[in-house]
């Protein structure tokens, strides 16, 4: 998938279910037009998420879908996602950027190569189910790990799983405890993740089966 020459911003829409960091270094990108995006609408699984307040006072729209209103168990991951990626489609949005979304939703059809994520390891390192924040940096620091980063890929059905885009390699110190690596691996992100975005909205990906190939002018 190439997507097609636009002089528009990327339309996107971010999912969050915490402080919202990463919305807030994206709305701040945007707004010195470091950043070619138009954040439409920011969708939060939790009511209390910080990152709200950040949408709000940004003038973005938002919205709170909570997985405690739907069945649980796997009969409700298709209605909860189905009603996420309705909001996404009336919001005309080219990208959905998961910026620290906790919640399982499948990905429609219509979606697939359209939803992005970053994880705090280099995949298909420290991933998978259960993988995320601080249980990442610890297995890192348990395992001795001498290199860590982030990955930002388009995501599938399959945790921490789908054609990877770009790849931040963070190091490892002898004296890092869980908080220490994940402040220096949030620092790649903030610069990894909004790199993806730039390419994309120059259309320098070009997807050819997994991994990605990253096209140079």
């Amino acid at each position: 998938m190439t997507k097609p020459e636009n002089s528009q911003p990327l339309r996107i829409a971010v999912l969050i279910s915490g402080s919202g960091r990463t919305l807030k270094n994206f709305i701040d990108l945007e707004n010195t037009g470091e950043l070619p995006v138009d954040i439409c609408l920011v969708i939060s699984s939790a009511p209390e998420a910080g990152g709200l307040q950040h949408a709000r006072k940004a003038g973005i729209s938002s919205l709170v879908f909570q997985r405690s209103s739907y069945p649980a168990g796997d009969p409700g991951h298709e209605p909860y996602s189905a009603d996420i990626f309705s909001a996404c489609r009336e919001a005309q949005v080219d990208y959905v950027v998961m910026a620290g979304f906790l919640k399982y939703v499948p990905i429609p059809k219509d979606f697939e190569q359209r939803v992005l994520n970053i994880h705090p390891s280099l995949i298909p390192e420290f991933c998978g189910h259960g993988m995320y924040g601080h249980h990442v940096h610890t297995a890192v620091l348990q395992q001795g790990a001498k290199v860590t980063g982030c990955t930002v890929h388009f995501a599938d059905n399959i945790y921490d799983h789908g054609p990877i885009l770009w790849q931040q390699s963070v190091p490892v110190h002898d004296d890092d405890t869980s908080e220490t690596l994940a402040d220096r691996v949030f620092t790649a992100e903030l610069e990894a993740y909004p790199k993806v975005l730039r390419l994309l909205a120059a259309n320098q990906l070009e997807i050819e089966g997994r991994p990605v190939r990253t096209a140079r002018s």
